[in-house]
C-alpha cells in the first residue's frame, strides 16, 4: 500500500482544522516529493465533516495526543515509543503499523501543538465512547516505563477535560491502570459505600458504555482495544462480589 492511497484511505475531519494543519506538516516531511500524489489522492474532494469518525481520524488523533503525553515529563523513554509502536502493530499489522510510527515520528518532532485547539476539534466530531477510548489508551502509553508521572497524569487529565470526559470516567479509566483498595470502586463509579444493589446497577451502567459495539464504526482493531476496558468492569464486578459475598 502507497503512503498516499493509507493515508487518505479513512480520514474524514482530520484533514481539517488544527489536527489538519499538525497532519500537513507531517505529511510535508514525509512525503517531500509526492506532494501531487497526495494532494489528488487525499484533499481533493474531501468533506468538510463527516457526522461519524472514520477509522483514519481516530488514528490520527491518537498519535498527536500520544505525542503530547510522551513529552509530558520532559523526556521520552524508548519504551513508551515501543509502546507506541507494539500497539499499532497489534491493531493495524506490520504495513500500517510502519506508516503510522512513521507518521507519529514526524508529529513529535513538532514543538507548538496546542493541547486545547486538538482536543476541542476532537471533541467537537468524535463520539464520546471514542473519546473514552483515547484516553485509556494514553493511560497505557504512559504506564509503558511502569510507571505514570505525575506531569504525565496531569497531562492526561488535561486532555481529558479538553475533551469533555467528565471526571468519574476520567477516575474509572485511571483506576484500570492503579492497583489500590478501591480501585474496583472507582472502575464502576461508585463508592465503598454502596450497596450491593447499587454495585450490580453500576455494573450494568459501565459495561453499557464500555461495551466494544460502542467503538464498532472505528473497525476491529478499535473494538479489540474496547474489550480492554470491558474486562476491567468485569474484573471489578467479580471482585467486589467475592469480597462481599453476593
Amino acid at each position: 500500500m502507497s503512503y498516499s492511497k493509507w493515508i487518505g484511505a479513512a480520514l474524514g475531519w482530520s484533514f481539517g482544522g488544527p489536527i489538519g494543519a499538525i497532519l500537513g506538516l507531517a505529511l510535508g516531511s514525509l512525503i517531500d516529493g509526492m506532494s501531487t500524489e497526495i494532494s489528488s489522492t487525499v484533499f481533493r474532494d474531501q468533506p468538510r465533516q463527516r457526522p461519524q469518525t472514520q477509522p483514519g481520524d481516530f488514528e490520527v488523533s491518537l498519535l498527536i495526543l500520544a505525542s503530547i503525553v510522551i513529552k509530558a515529563d520532559g523526556k521520552q523513554d524508548q519504551r513508551e515509543l515501543d509502546f507506541v509502536r507494539n500497539q499499532f502493530v497489534n491493531m493495524y499489522g506490520k504495513e500500517r503499523a510502519n506508516h503510522a510510527f512513521k507518521l507519529f515520528k514526524e508529529i513529535n518532532k513538532q514543538q507548538n501543538i496546542s493541547t486545547k485547539q486538538v482536543c476541542l476539534q476532537i471533541r467537537q466530531m468524535m463520539q464520546h465512547a471514542s473519546r473514552l477510548q483515547l484516553i485509556h489508551f494514553l493511560f497505557g502509553i504512559a504506564k509503558a516505563d511502569e510507571m505514570v508521572t505525575d506531569d504525565e497524569e496531569q497531562q492526561i487529565r488535561t486532555i481529558a477535560g479538553y475533551l469533555g470526559i467528565s471526571h468519574n470516567d476520567y477516575e474509572s479509566i485511571k483506576a484500570m491502570f492503579y492497583n489500590s483498595s478501591d480501585s474496583a470502586y472507582k472502575i464502576l463509579e461508585i463508592d465503598k459505600t454502596a450497596t450491593t444493589d447499587d454495585i450490580k446497577k453500576a455494573y450494568r451502567t459501565m459495561a453499557k458504555k464500555y461495551h466494544p459495539d460502542k467503538v464498532i464504526h472505528l473497525g476491529n482493531e478499535h473494538q479489540q482495544g474496547a474489550e480492554e476496558k470491558f474486562k476491567k468492569v468485569q474484573a471489578a464486578y467479580e471482585q467486589l462480589q467475592k469480597e462481599r459475598g453476593f
